[in-house]
């Protein structure tokens, strides 16, 4: 990309009349990325879609920063972005907005001539993955909810955010998407409590979400070592343990949760598993359904329901007690 290195460089759109290079697009400045971004935002009509787009270049700017080598944009680095997608057990529909935003990049990338046709040719067609159904999920014990909780070296300013993000995560049942968007001001006292007040989350659906006293002491301890204020909660944080200006990217969240639930000998586990979890423990300590789905924040309490598995009860499965044989026969 012209002029990337150069810190006096402003990135704009390219004279049409000036033939740049554009073999590849090398994702390494934000300034043209953001610029890009822009533009595939700005080309969907619907609100929740652009939310949706900008957090998935983002997630994939971030998930191609970490990689060693930084190759350039290509069929070949979509696809390896897909299978890691793909690995992370996300569900189908989110892994395939996830590369139809990318194809919009490229796309964008090609027209501002930033990419060379073809290779924006190729990225299209990378194919999405299929839906085989819904997936029944994983979700934590108590047990290993506790367990995971302890996992994060609090000594450290890392493992003090990493601990208060999967209090909030376990606690507050929120997304990730919600998770990385919250921000100090919204965590405040209500009715001699302390609560995220109405937090927008999927769908626009505001929502008030109730902060056990275990969780805000988790936060709490994070943004006092911080000097955390104002502004996002979570940001990232850099070599050294060197606190960031920047918010944490999903894609963090998930690699944060992963290591620590393989610390502790669980795999595949991923940080909507621990909304699940959340909801899974509200419902068996007493929970009424009616108040998960407000914690939630889902449209129905059918959602609700098909959310904590409530129409197939695993524990007692219907067909184990149908009187065919004896129990001691089994």
């Amino acid at each position: 990309m012209d002029k990337q290195g150069d810190p006096n460089h402003q990135a704009r759109i390219p004279d049409p009349e000036v033939q740049p290079n554009t073999s590849a697009i090398q994702p390494t400045g934000p300034s043209p990325f953001d610029q890009i971004t822009e533009l595939v935002v700005n080309s969907v009509h619907s609100e929740h879609s652009r939310r949706a787009y900008r957090r998935a270049i983002e997630d994939f700017v971030a998930w191609y920063q970490a990689l060693p080598g930084r190759a350039p944009l290509s069929k070949a680095l979509v696809q390896q972005y897909r299978l890691t997608l793909t690995e992370a057990k996300l569900a189908p529909s989110t892994i395939n907005v996830q590369l139809s935003a990318i194809r919009k990049l490229a796309a964008e990338a090609a027209d501002n001539r930033l990419l060379d046709a073809d290779l924006a040719a190729g990225i299209a067609k990378v194919r999405g993955v299929k839906n085989a159904g819904v997936r029944a999920g994983n979700w934590l014990t108590r047990e290993q909810a506790r367990e995971l909780l302890r996992a994060p070296d609090t000594s450290t300013l890392k493992g003090t955010r990493d601990r208060a993000i999967l209090a909030v995560l376990l606690g507050c049942g929120l997304r990730r998407s919600e998770l990385v968007s919250l921000e100090v001001h919204q965590v405040e006292q209500r009715e001699n409590r302390w609560v995220i007040v109405d937090f927008r989350g999927k769908g626009g659906r505001k929502r008030t979400v109730p902060v056990p006293a275990w969780v805000k002491n988790a936060i709490d301890a994070w943004t006092s070592a911080a000097q955390i204020t104002e502004g996002p909660i979570f940001r990232s944080i850099g070599k050294g343990g060197r606190l960031k200006e920047g918010t944490l990217a999903q894609v963090g969240v998930w690699w944060l949760v992963k290591a620590y639930a393989e610390g502790i000998g669980i795999k595949n586990l991923a940080p909507h598993d621990l909304r699940r979890t959340c909801a899974k423990l509200c419902r068996k300590s007493g929970g009424d359904l009616e108040q998960i789905q407000m914690l939630l924040g889902h449209a129905s309490i059918q959602t609700t329901e098909k959310y904590l598995g409530m129409q197939q009860n695993l524990v007692e499965a219907v067909n184990d007690k149908l009187g065919i044989v004896d129990t001691e026969d089994g």
